[in-house]
């Protein structure tokens, strides 16, 4: 039995970034909402696009109620599209307790294994929403915490016994294990989340930053991760982006603006400089000082006239970053 304290560093090790670039895509709401036989469309048009990965989102009940739940979509697209990756960018962590999560994921895991990687973060643009799953959001960062111990250490295979601020237990298991590992990558951008991907991450996902601030990032949990003692990681950095196009980046600035403020409910302007928008080419163009920094996995939010544009637009972009090495 495997007794984890509520604050330790799990094993592993700061190495360098993973090998290859894949770029996968989220797919357009109305896809996976519209059925079985949309979803298998939507599947087929990613498969068909050539994209590495779908990327799904989770909220639990966002700004009066909207959501979708993230591992329950990861595992229809798994299902639907069998010969790619599947992302949660990101799963809501901490409003769940992470014996269940462990076991759903490590459920998910034996139904696709070695296709689905867990991005997981604090959330919060919505405090009601942290509140309605009966969660103090003012603890999410605690709670997140001791939760990646208790999840990492049940993937792992271990007995966790664990008296902590949030959940305590006693030897307990979730058999069997992923055969292969799922790697957990942490998405945020306060310092409490670069040493959270430091400490207890397979990788780190950004989003709203800069290529200067992504490269530093990066370094910095390079850094954690040595002080406490990993060795060997995999890194899996990525990057969450949303991106307009249209013929002009004006006409890609419109629709792409109209999207974000309807989903999020603030001024574009919060947004703009770390929106990429125009045609293909100008998008490709401003991701590669990403890749430059150490990016490997790219998730593109792309938002355009009609879906079709919008995911071959996205389409074109993998292209020039692959072609781009």
């Amino acid at each position: 039995m495997t007794t984890v304290d509520v604050d330790p560093v799990g094993p592993g090790s700061a190495g360098s970034g993973s090998a290859g670039l894949r770029i996968g895509v989220r797919p357009p709401f109305a896809l996976l909402r519209g059925g079985t036989e949309r979803l298998y469309e939507a599947a087929a048009q990613i498969r068909d696009l050539g994209f590495d990965h779908a990327v799904i989102g989770d909220h639990v009940s966002f700004r009066g109620g909207y959501g979708s739940d993230g591992l329950i979509q990861a595992t229809a697209l798994l299902v639907a599209a069998p010969d790619i990756e599947v992302h949660t960018g990101v799963f809501l962590l901490p409003l769940r307790h992470p014996v269940p999560v462990a076991r759903q994921v490590a459920t998910l895991a034996a139904m696709a294994p070695g296709r689905f990687v867990f991005g997981v973060g604090i959330g919060g643009e919505d405090r009601a929403e942290v509140e309605a799953c009966g969660v103090d959001p003012a603890t999410r960062g605690r709670r997140m915490d001791e939760a990646l111990v208790v999840l990492r250490a049940l993937l792992a295979g271990d007995a966790v016994t664990v008296d902590g601020e949030h959940f305590q237990l006693r030897d307990v298991r979730v058999s069997p294990p992923p055969a292969v590992p799922v790697p957990i990558v942490i998405g945020g951008r306060s310092a409490a989340a670069v040493r959270r991907a430091g400490r207890h991450g397979d990788g780190w996902l950004g989003v709203w930053v800069s290529p200067e601030r992504y490269a530093s990032v990066i370094a910095e949990i390079d850094d954690v991760a040595v002080a406490s003692g990993r060795s060997a990681v995999a890194w899996r950095h990525a990057l969450l982006v949303w991106c307009g196009f249209g013929g002009s980046v004006q006409d890609a600035g419109l629709s792409v603006s109209r999207a974000m403020e309807s989903f999020y409910g603030v001024p574009f302007d919060r947004f703009s400089r770390y929106v990429p928008r125009g045609t293909p080419q100008d998008v490709a163009q401003a991701l590669v000082p990403y890749l430059d920094a150490g990016c490997r996995d790219v998730h593109l939010l792309p938002v355009a006239g009609d879906e079709d544009e919008a995911l071959e637009s996205a389409a074109q972009v993998r292209s020039l970053l692959l072609r781009r090495g």
